[in-house]
């Protein structure tokens, strides 16, 4: 697969507003910041074109000029920029109050697949600091089984990078190497992404696991028990909101 849609200008990033799912997704998130925000606001922002559509509303105006920001990858930074954000590290002293990221497939049990944009082990990094983890995403992500839509991203190193991947097929079949213009595409933290159909017939927690015992494997697109509310937007305009309460699983996220 070639790396993802990647937006070049400001405009290219108001345009993602047109479709109305996400539009109506972007709003309620935009607004749920904008009355919680406060002058020590620390946000989180993921990547995609949810999260951007969600950026491109809050940045409207001036009110929110110099809010501090975590960013998950270098997209996502500049275009923060556009928006008089202020950029921040994840120090250890630094811990978002809020998430706000995309997500490629959504359960009902509130787990994610994540990583099409090439970021998922920032994304992962963050949502793991932050107080609070909203995913933004059309309607048409909700999965009754994750994997039914899109493959599973995998971030590995790219030292040995193919014995890697003869190691995950000798487990999940087929898996394939993630490039940008013919070259294997390498992410923010100079690694490669792999990537496989997640088997059927076997649980995403049971892959999440074999993946994070695979010598090679920096980390994987499975986001199991992080997301504490889901907003899916609906071609009509309608935003339905998921919270832990309505999971049909309880996720452990102390054990992340």
């Amino acid at each position: 697969m070639e790396r993802s849609w990647q937006p070049q200008d400001r405009d290219d990033v108001a345009a993602l507003l047109d479709d109305p799912a996400r539009a109506a997704v972007a709003a309620s998130a935009a607004e749920a910041v904008r009355d919680a925000a406060g002058s020590d606001t620390v946000l989180g922002l993921g990547s995609g074109r949810a999260l951007w559509a969600t950026m491109e509303l809050l940045g409207r105006g001036d009110d929110l000029r110099g809010l501090r920001v975590v960013t998950a990858s270098s997209t996502t930074q500049w275009i923060a920029g556009w928006y008089g954000f202020v950029v921040v590290e994840l120090d250890g002293d630094v811990r978002p109050d809020r998430y706000i990221d995309g997500a490629d497939e959504v359960a009902g049990d509130l787990g994610l697949i994540k990583g099409h944009g090439n970021a998922l082990l920032r994304e992962k990094l963050i949502a793991v600091a932050a107080r609070w983890f909203v995913v933004v995403a059309e309607a048409s992500k909700r999965v009754g089984r994750l994997g039914e839509q899109c493959t599973l991203p995998v971030e590995v190193v790219r030292f040995g990078w193919a014995d890697t991947r003869r190691r995950l097929r000798q487990r999940f079949g087929e898996v394939t190497v993630r490039t940008d213009q013919g070259q294997p595409l390498v992410t923010d933290e100079g690694n490669l992404v792999l990537e496989f159909v997640l088997p059927g017939d076997i649980s995403a927690v049971t892959v999440a696991r074999e993946l994070e015992a695979t010598v090679g494997v920096v980390d994987h697109g499975l986001f199991l028990g992080l997301a504490d509310e889901i907003l899916l937007g609906g071609p009509d305009g309608t935003v339905e909101v998921l919270t832990r309460a309505d999971a049909t699983a309880v996720w452990d996220r102390s054990a992340q």
